[in-house]
């Protein structure tokens, strides 16, 4: 397979193969139409999922070559890397992908308040979903309080 990867796509295009596809060693992600592709973030320490978030294929060159998080906003449409501005970056310790490259998973630590949620907390998934009233509420995890003042920091 020739080598089709430019700077605005660094990764080759998903093999036709299916064995190539799930069982070789090339990383060839499959981006959506949007030319992103989902990434599950979790705490490489003690397993927590922390967020889940999206990548283009120019973050997941930045993550693959510094180390360091980067990810793709869909409602500011920009490049962000994680923690940039209120210390909490993400270091990654781990990066796999599923069966059929459409998703990523980052183990990483992360620093400063070691809060991922912009909301100072741990992990964005802080609420539990109930619904023993008949209809569906939310509940906080009164586990995951707030590191940090988020009107503080931004």
């Amino acid at each position: 397979m020739p080598d089709t990867t430019d700077a605005a796509t660094p990764f080759p295009p998903a093999p036709d193969d299916k064995a190539a596809l799930e069982e070789g060693e090339e990383l060839t992600p499959r981006f959506d139409a949007n030319g992103l592709v989902t990434v599950v973030v979790t705490d490489a320490s003690d397993g927590a999922v922390l967020m889940l978030a999206h990548m283009n294929a120019e973050a997941l060159s930045l993550t693959l070559s510094t180390g360091i998080a980067h990810y793709y906003s869909r409602s500011r449409a920009a490049l962000w890397k994680k923690g940039e501005s209120s210390g909490n970056l993400q270091t990654v310790h781990e990066i796999r992908t599923d069966c059929d490259q459409d998703a990523i998973w980052l183990k990483v630590s992360v620093a400063g308040h070691g809060a991922t949620c912009h909301t100072g907390r741990k992990s964005c998934f802080y609420r539990r979903v109930e619904t023993g009233t008949g209809k569906a509420r939310l509940a906080a995890d009164q586990g995951d309080t707030p590191r940090f003042d988020p009107n503080k920091v931004y």
